[in-house]
């Protein structure tokens, strides 16, 4: 129940409107296509999961064949066919599975080889291309067979990279969700001649500069603009997150895709198209998303270093033993040794593998990790910013204490009797009161009014009852001094302050705020405790966004901080240099700056755009969800580390042996097998951990 400014009137005359609408329909429907543009975002990450999903289920259709007679003619050595039948299946087989679903990998290894760009492509490229090609070579009784491996190498090595694909999640979705957000249509007022108005409903596309716009109850304003006519309550949360409805009123300002409540307003449109505040958002989303930098795979990392190692080690094996025993065959197959043993299958699950089971334990907790990164990168956050509406508090308006001069369950009666004729939150909020402490039953009210921005009025029996703000009870010459002090006390802690009277005497007040999340005290301690720097970041004025960070326990407030300004603010923290930046926020104006953060942290319990924009959602909308996601990510990535570690072991320990032509094919394959079992038990160990 604010009191909100007038501002001057701006309006053109209707003839003016007529004569530029022709002018600007070109340009506005083009400002509209721009938009329309955004639509083909999404299926692309749609149509990356379901391309690595159908080469998984091809790839394991041939490999799991490959593997069954892999260990049954050469780990159990029972002979069911002759060995060159096995060769030949293994060659057949294989052929698929390597140069087919595989090809992508192999083309981009060889291109990253001849380009001196070593990654995790290169590695499994060449193994596989020259673990496949042993099989031609073992028929010319040249080398020994290894054409088995190579199947099974890029089997995993495609199970890795879909499941890579399904973590990153589907992260372009938010653009469109956003375009959904507006009207599509318009209502706009005509002028025939004369005082004769026509309404017209156009599409938002053909809206002009200057159009008067009629909304009712309930339905989108379908553009910014400035109100000309009329009062009502807007629901401007979708927007700025704000739970409170702001009253409007001739000469307020109103954004487009916010609601109407419960009044008539007429509205001049004075942004369009691009120039719109929802238009402006998605292009801060789109612009945070194109700066922000992915995390550099460890995986990769190890790999630039390790494949042409490998490689080298390979090339002095071959020469090696050509100078010292000149058999090409042994010189040959140690070399071929080398680079099978230093590919280590398991390479291509250790990181995917911790992240699916760390998800997963996440998933059990509430917590939604929509981007791999996430993971690696939330243990190296220092930062924590939180949005005050629905993240830290409830994002719903409750009675949070009562002073009464009277017996309070008559207050109580007596103001819910009255609120509950009002759709307003406020009211709504004191009608709950009422009901939890025992009001049943509603007096009659008479002659019920809505003071808008002030309060309300009515009669109960013979009383003259008015509910409002302090500004209210001194409109109508009612003496408030017997609360001032409660009133001050109130108004210090943030709370919106509501005076109950009955025929001009106060019988008390009423403190409605935004009540605190049950364990948003716990939370903040917690990362308070754990060395973090937690930030609160809200519209709200200095005072009332103070009272709830002391509440809650946060010392930093960045306070009257527009919806535009919030990725700005999380960008001036990101360079301090004081450590990595989390944003937790749960609304549409949040979208930016979730996408500016380095871990962008969306509360399920917020919008669609919000979670879209998340690279972690906390599905139950508790804060320690945050405190839970920090302890997840260096669980896992402990357990990454280790899984790197476990992926690369046996194979370098098996390495001397292949340079000493002393490893067996059975051996390679063996510890392949092995650092496999050991990666996907290693990571199976992450769910004993307590987060």
């Amino acid at each position: 129940m604010k009191n909100n400014k007038d501002m001057h009137e701006h309006s053109n005359s209707s003839d003016m409107m007529h004569e530029n609408h022709s002018k600007r329909a070109e340009h506005n429907k083009h400002e509209h296509d721009e938009h329309a543009e955004h639509d083909h975002s999404s299926p692309v990450e749609d149509e990356e999961i379901s391309m690595w999903k159908k080469k998984l289920f091809w790839a394991w259709l041939f490999g799991v064949p490959v593997l069954i007679l892999m260990f049954i003619a050469r780990v159990f050595g029972i002979e069911v066919v002759s060995d060159t039948f096995v060769i030949i299946l293994f060659l057949i087989l294989g052929f698929p599975v390597v140069f087919v679903f595989g090809w992508s990998t192999i083309k981009g290894g060889f291109r990253g080889l001849f380009t001196f760009y070593f990654n995790m492509d290169s590695l499994i490229a060449l193994g596989t291309t020259i673990a496949y090609l042993t099989g031609v070579g073992a028929l010319l009784g040249v080398v020994q067979d290894y054409s088995g491996v190579a199947a099974a190498i890029m089997a995993i090595f495609v199970t890795g990279k879909y499941i890579e694909s399904v973590a990153r999640g589907r992260a372009t979705r938010e653009i469109m969700k956003l375009l959904e957000l507006g009207a599509k249509k318009a209502r706009i007022l005509r002028n025939m001649g004369g005082k004769n108005e026509v309404e017209v409903e156009v599409d938002i596309s053909e809206v002009q500069i200057g159009d008067i716009i009629l909304v009712r109850p309930g339905e989108k304003i379908p553009t910014d603009g400035i109100v000309v006519r009329g009062e009502s309550a807007v629901d401007e949360s979708m927007v700025t997150g704000e739970s409170m409805p702001i009253d409007k009123r001739k000469g307020s300002n109103v954004i487009g895709a916010t609601i109407n409540q419960d009044g008539i307003l007429y509205v001049e449109a004075n942004k369009i198209g691009s120039d719109t505040f929802l238009a402006h958002i998605i292009k801060l989303v789109e612009e945070a998303q194109s700066t922000k930098i992915p995390i550099q795979k460890l995986a990769d990392k190890v790999t630039s270093y390790f494949v042409p190692a490998v490689l080298v080690l390979s090339v002095l094996t071959f020469l090696g033993w050509m100078v010292f025993n000149g058999d090409l065959s042994k010189a040959l197959t140690s070399a071929i040794a080398v680079l099978v043993i230093a590919c280590p299958c398991a390479l291509g699950l250790a990181v995917p593998i911790a992240l699916t089971v760390g998800s997963g334990m996440g998933a059990k907790k509430g917590i939604l990790i929509r981007k791999g990164e996430a993971i690696q990168t939330m243990k190296e956050v220092r930062i924590l910013v939180f949005d005050k509406t629905g993240t830290i508090t409830k994002g719903k308006p409750e009675v949070v204490s009562v002073h009464s001069l009277v017996k309070e369950i008559y207050m109580l009666e007596i103001a819910a009797s009255i609120e509950k004729l009002s759709e307003h939150p406020l009211s709504r909020a004191i009608v709950n009161k009422a009901s939890q402490d025992g009001v049943k039953r509603f007096k009659e009210v008479k002659n019920f009014k809505v003071l808008r921005g002030r309060g309300v009025e009515g009669t109960i029996g013979k009383n003259k009852v008015i509910i409002g703000n302090t500004s209210l009870m001194n409109e109508r010459r009612i003496s408030v001094m017997e609360v001032e002090n409660k009133v001050e006390e109130f108004e210090k802690l943030g709370y919106t302050t509501i005076v109950v009277s009955e025929n001009s005497k106060v019988l008390g007040i009423i403190g409605i705020a935004d009540a605190l999340k049950d364990d948003s005290v716990e939370a903040i301690n917690l990362l308070n405790s754990g060395g973090y720097r937690t930030v609160m970041i809200t519209g709200d004025n200095e005072r009332t966004a103070r009272a709830i960070a002391n509440a809650v326990g946060i010392k930093e407030v960045l306070a009257n901080v527009l919806p535009e300004e919030k990725a700005k603010k999380v960008e001036e923290l990101q360079k301090l240099g004081e450590g990595l930046v989390a944003f937790v926020g749960d609304g549409i104006n949040d979208a930016p700056a979730l996408k500016q953060a380095n871990v962008g942290i969306a509360m399920g319990t917020g919008t669609d755009i919000a979670i879209e924009a998340g690279d972690i959602v906390l599905a139950r909308g508790s804060l320690l969800g945050a405190v839970q996601a920090i302890n997840l990510s260096k669980a896992t990535f402990k357990k990454i580390r280790q899984n790197l570690f476990w992926a690369f072991a046996y194979n370098t320990l098996a390495i001397p042996l292949a340079v000493a032509g002393l490893l067996h094919p059975i051996i390679a394959e063996a510890a392949m097998a092995l650092s496999s079992i050991s990666v996907i038990t290693n990571a199976n160990l992450l769910r004993r951990k307590r987060i």
